[in-house]
């Protein structure tokens, strides 16, 4: 047997180009919030895959796009974080979509380093395959490097890219144990698991003015019992999270608390509360207080 190889693998894209459901896929488990919606991801976060003889970790970093508040200055500066001291790069584009101003952008910033990188086509499967194949020639016109093709959603290519990642990734340590897939404390990852619902109950801009925050974690001799406070923007966004008789918050924390469950292998009290911090996404003292510390 060879040397064990290990190493930091950055994730960028595009928003809602799959890269969160791609990093689930390889490590078969859930490391990262999943939305339909663009920018679900905010903060870097590092997920591992751990294989006989390899452990990558992989940064998901939020997807690229305009500056327009104080939170998106704080994403675009974790995407520059993420492609510090890494090891290879994974540029994941959307197939179903043609190399646009965005994948440009982010090959640009890929090209004037020396790193190993590849890109992953994602969503292969929305496509035919007279469709794929002109995709592809599109964007190998325009990206200079290898090419590997997949469908997170049904798991199609994962092999590829492992065998991408054995042999690009340099000697190293295993940086982390066995049956470790994330690095995040549990508050952390219970934040995100209420933020994905969120981003899958409500519509327009309520998701992207909203954070939570983890404000108890008490384990309890039968239950877990968990505070969280969400944060709005607005005064009417607080009705529409709260929902009539307070359905919407109802849905939003019954589902949260399934998966924390799942997390945890315990039963969860999870006790929702909606407050408002106006403008919250334009403030920098506010931002530091939910954790998006510039």
């Amino acid at each position: 047997m060879g040397e064990f190889k290990s190493g930091f693998v950055s994730v960028l894209g595009r928003p809602n180009v799959g890269k969160s459901s791609l990093i689930n896929a390889l490590i078969g488990e859930k490391a990262g919030i999943v939305s339909r919606r663009p920018q679900t991801t905010r903060r870097r976060s590092r997920a591992i895959l751990t294989g006989d003889d390899f452990q990558a970790v992989f940064l998901d970093t939020p997807g690229v796009h305009k500056i327009k508040n104080k939170l998106d200055e704080f994403m675009l500066d974790e995407i520059e974080k993420s492609m510090s001291g890494i090891d290879l790069i994974l540029l994941v584009c959307d197939v179903s979509e043609k190399f646009g101003p965005g994948d440009e952008f982010i090959y640009s910033r890929i090209e004037s380093r020396d790193i190993p990188a590849v890109l992953i086509l994602n969503k292969i499967d929305l496509l035919h395959e007279k469709e794929l194949a002109e995709r592809i020639e599109n964007y190998e016109k325009n990206a200079d490097m290898p090419i590997i093709t997949c469908s997170a959603r049904r798991g199609t290519g994962k092999e590829n890219i492992m065998d991408f990642l054995r042999e690009n990734l340099p000697e190293g340590p295993q940086y982390y144990p066995d049956g470790m897939y994330v690095d995040k404390i549990e508050r952390e990852l219970v934040e995100e698991f209420i933020r994905e619902q969120i981003f899958e109950l409500t519509w327009d801009e309520i998701p992207y003015g909203t954070a939570v925050r983890v404000e108890e974690f008490e384990e309890k001799e039968d239950i877990i019992y968990i505070r969280a406070n969400i944060f709005v923007e607005q005064k009417s966004h607080k009705g529409m999270i709260i929902g009539e008789e307070g359905s919407m918050l109802r849905k939003i924390g019954k589902r949260a608390r399934q998966e924390i469950e799942k997390m945890m292998q315990d039963k969860v009290y999870l006790d929702l509360w909606v407050k408002e911090k106006k403008d919250w996404r334009k403030k920098e003292k506010w931002m530091k207080n939910l954790g998006y510390e510039l």
